[in-house]
């Protein structure tokens, strides 16, 4: 959880940034007004993309090997293993 305040933090941070570079620009002081400025806010997510950015091509085929694709069936070890690391 704290790792997800620190990426908002971190986002609202470059978001400010952004904003003040756009009113640092004359024509800009000009367009907005006391309502405007009071409207700004640091808290948008338009240049923000959370899945990720997927490119498509469609002329190559996925490569699909058995060993990538499918798991191992977990063994009785492996639970042992997990509950013993769970407990530390």
């Amino acid at each position: 959880m704290l790792a997800l305040h620190l990426l908002q933090s971190a986002l609202v941070h470059v978001n400010t940034l952004l904003v003040q570079q756009v009113l640092a620009e004359p024509a800009w002081t000009k367009k907005l007004s006391e309502e405007d400025r009071r409207g700004l806010t640091a808290l948008f997510w338009s240049n923000v993309n959370p899945y990720g950015t997927f490119r498509l091509d469609m002329d190559k085929r996925l490569d699909l090997t058995v060993s990538a694709a499918v798991p191992r069936p977990r063994t009785p070890a492996d639970t042992a293993a997990r509950s013993a690391t769970e407990t530390r």
